[in-house]
């Protein structure tokens, strides 16, 4: 008898705790969350001097050579708008193309051997020669400002300093399509510096020491590298130094540089 109250008991026991109230309740209550952005782990094996006088907007690596375009602030007039290629020993950067104080340079890229380079306000892209370095052709956008571009070896890809990366036929110069870009859900504002690594978009965000990698297909962050370490140093070698700005890959050596504007290093790294 003792033995078939004890079942019963466990019986009552079971079925109170699998319709338990509470714990269903909880269990609705539970929101959905976002898939935590991980964490780019880098390692820095090396660097080389920076152009102080180089008002970072664009960096990119081409034909084993570094290209950095410049802008020109209004007020600091050491600055002016060039591309150029740096070089890797000395920092200085030897400019190609000079647009003076004229313009305000923003990014550019070289695709199928044409440089592309977007100015800031102007609404107005310039395109030149990639061997004389001769102007060729200019294009305009309905972009509001022109900050960021790279290339994925088919279009232009461009920032406007909003969460929105705009793609450029490069023949016509039309827009494609657009991305929204998010972080946990969240529009990712003041998108600026670009370069295409491995299928990714890898980006500045104004103001901030982080860089995001972006899903082309999703348009969501899936990655995010503190470059905190390397902005607080250029900060304590140069007091001048503005924002974190400019990052290049060379997909050879699968090394990483990056760098800001007024930064007196340019960073070489190898992500992990």
């Amino acid at each position: 008898m003792k033995k078939i109250i004890s079942i019963f008991i466990l019986f009552i026991f079971i079925f109170s705790c699998s319709s338990d109230p509470k714990k269903v309740e909880v269990e609705n209550i539970i929101p959905k969350t976002e898939e935590l952005v991980a964490t780019i782990n880098y390692e820095v094996i090396g660097s080389f001097p920076h152009d102080l006088t180089a008002y970072t907007e664009g960096l990119f690596f081409h034909d084993k050579q570094l290209y950095e375009s410049t802008g020109a602030p209004e007020t600091q007039t050491q600055y002016k708008t060039v591309i150029g290629i740096i070089d890797t020993i000395n920092g200085k950067l030897n400019a190609k193309i000079d647009l003076g104080r004229t313009y305000f340079g923003e990014g550019a890229i070289i695709l199928n051997d044409k440089f592309y380079q977007l100015t800031y306000k102007n609404q107005i892209g310039f395109v030149y020669d990639a061997k004389t370095y001769k102007q060729i052709n200019r294009f305009t956008y309905k972009n509001k400002e022109g900050w960021g571009l790279t290339t994925d070896g088919v279009s232009l890809i461009m920032s406007d300093g909003t969460n929105v990366l705009t793609y450029l036929d490069p023949i016509t110069l039309q827009p494609t399509k657009t991305i929204n870009v998010t972080n946990a859900g969240y529009a990712e504002d003041n998108i600026n510096e670009l370069e295409f690594i491995d299928g990714y978009i890898y980006a500045n965000i104004w103001t901030k020491n982080y860089i995001v990698k972006i899903d082309i297909k999703t348009g969501k962050v899936v990655g995010v590298m503190d470059c905190s370490q390397l902005s607080d140093e250029a900060h304590r070698t140069n007091p001048e130094s503005d924002v974190l700005n400019g990052i290049a890959y060379d997909p050879i050596t699968k090394r990483m540089f990056v760098t800001g504007k007024g930064f007196p290093k340019v960073y070489v790294l190898k992500l992990k």
